[in-house]
């Protein structure tokens, strides 16, 4: 029963980050999936791109248009640079680099894709993850796994940005 609660909060979670243009909602996703015949983690975060602007102006003081017409070069490396320092993983206890790929657009949300190598057993593995909770300490930042084919998720927010599964 409470998986099913989970699922459907999650998907209306999801509806609420690709429909609505302006938003009330403080909420991040980042799915993480093993490919233990790759030995890598592939990670999708979904992130409103007008918190994304508005976080990287107040840190860097620089104007940004990630997802306008006038997006430059600078925005995306600014961008990239934000989301690292806020945003880490642990395989096993140790501190694994993660390598962004590149990013989509939909609607109001930006797609980005990562991934982390050299990843073959996982016992267990610890998120880190901050982004957006400089802007608003409302933020949530909900993580889900697949890792050997078993699901679980977390809720990371201001108090309690950092979680291990195992």
């Amino acid at each position: 029963m409470n998986k099913i609660i989970l699922q459907a909060f999650l998907g209306l979670v999801l509806l609420m980050l690709t429909s609505f243009e302006t938003h009330k909602f403080y909420v991040s996703i980042y799915q993480i999936h093993a490919a233990p015949e790759k030995e890598m983690l592939q990670i999708t975060s979904r992130i409103f791109m007008d918190d994304l602007n508005a976080v990287l102006y107040r840190n860097y003081h620089k104007k940004t248009h990630l997802g306008e017409k006038n997006e430059s070069p600078e925005d995306v490396v600014l961008m990239k640079k934000y989301i690292l320092e806020h945003f880490s993983i642990k395989v096993n206890g140790l501190p694994k680099a993660i390598h962004y790929l590149s990013k989509d657009y939909e609607g109001n949300v930006m797609i980005c894709y990562y991934r982390v190598n050299e990843v073959s057993e996982i016992k267990t593995l610890e998120v880190d993850n901050t982004v957006l909770m400089d802007l608003n300490a409302e933020q949530q930042n909900i993580i889900q796994t697949t890792i050997a084919g078993k699901k679980q998720n977390l809720l990371l927010t201001e108090g309690n940005a950092k979680g291990i599964l195992r």
